[in-house]
């Protein structure tokens, strides 16, 4: 049922296209049915353009309403889907992207692999698309997962944007002694007898300083960043050098981010000598891990998924109150009135 998300097309939606009404008429069925065509989109929204990279691997619906979630035809998308995926997931998103001329697949795919250099590399092929696609001049970048999903509008997300002034949003730490492992030894991807089967394995090969007397700093997967900030990583020589160098570390995706965007001197910079960013202070990820659910916020009323909590209807309030633009995990098969709740949140939101 996968590639049912969104129908096959293909010819443009103009109406020069030749193609049979049929098929112009079975896209704009489904542009109408899920709403696409009456989103409200205000002059400021449209003055401040926005630009998405999806890393998604299953679950083609779900990220059919994330992406509808996040939706302004004036934004730009990519997604990045693995090597790995279904038959079914691959059609499904390409029929998506045919739908839309503002949604496009990633140019270069990888067969990504939990906490290894792929992941990492998903993220840059779609940053490095949507730099290259001259059409949308988008303010900053936002990287989401097939189990994120938002919970501010657009229009409320560009208005706390545009108070950032150019600063990078992310989180950005000083690592402990346990995380400067995941660098300061190389690891070896290597097959595993358990659920990834195939993890980065840390080897008693110690690794040389990072280049460039680069200081380190660990984070998350997860960034909102400046147009500027993306293109001073897509040039430089010492992101590049650092991304080399970070290609046989431990979940490179949670110290690259953290680490370049310390640099003095960077577009969006955030100052080495600056507080820690953690979790609970980025807006770019709302999450509960077990471990601190009953200190730093209620108990997860869903269930857990390696520590990480898959939210619950009962955490709606909660999760629209704190003040994150984002937040993970979200299943359908685990709570499925949870998410139509956020998105009827959201058309009230844009509708106000």
């Amino acid at each position: 049922m996968e590639s049912q998300t969104a129908p096959h097309r293909t010819t443009t939606t103009s109406t020069t296209s030749t193609a049979p009404p049929s098929i112009n008429w079975t896209l704009w069925r489904y542009i109408e049915t899920r709403g696409y065509d009456v989103i409200p989109v205000s002059e400021e929204e449209r003055g401040f353009p926005l630009a998405y990279s999806l890393v998604v691997h299953k679950n083609a619906a779900m990220v059919e309403r994330i992406f509808r979630a996040t939706y302004a035809p004036h934004n730009l998308y990519c997604i990045h889907y693995d090597q790995k995926s279904s038959q079914s997931f691959i059609a499904a998103m390409r029929n998506l992207a045919h739908c839309f001329p503002n949604l496009f697949l990633a140019s270069k795919l990888e067969s990504v692999q939990y906490a290894h250099i792929t992941r990492l590399n998903a993220d840059l092929n779609c940053l490095n698309d949507l730099l290259e696609r001259s059409e949308v001049k988008w303010k900053y970048v936002i990287n989401l997962c097939g189990q994120d999903f938002p919970l501010r509008s657009n229009g409320e997300l560009v208005s706390e944007l545009q108070a950032l002034n150019g600063a990078n949003m992310l989180e950005t730490s000083r690592p402990s002694e346990l995380k400067k492992q995941r660098f300061r030894f190389q690891h070896q991807l290597k097959d595993v007898p358990y659920e990834y089967r195939r993890l980065p394995v840390r080897t008693t090969q110690a690794k040389t300083p990072p280049p460039h007397d680069i200081e380190m700093f660990i984070g998350s997967a997860y960034f909102v960043l400046s147009r500027d900030f993306v293109r001073y990583v897509e040039t430089s020589r010492v992101a590049r050098d650092f991304l080399e160098w970070s290609a046989d570390t431990y979940s490179p995706d949670e110290h690259f981010w953290a680490t370049l965007t310390r640099i003095p001197g960077v577009p969006g910079e955030i100052s080495r000598s600056a507080p820690d960013v953690t979790d609970l202070k980025s807006k770019t990820r709302l999450v509960k891990w077990n471990y601190l659910e009953g200190s730093l916020y209620p108990p997860c009323t869903g269930t857990h998924m390696r520590s990480v909590c898959i939210y619950g209807a009962a955490e709606l309030r909660w999760l629209l109150n704190y003040g994150h633009w984002f937040a993970n995990k979200f299943d359908p098969k685990v709570d499925p009135v949870l998410i139509k709740c956020l998105e009827e949140k959201l058309e009230e939101k844009r509708r106000q």
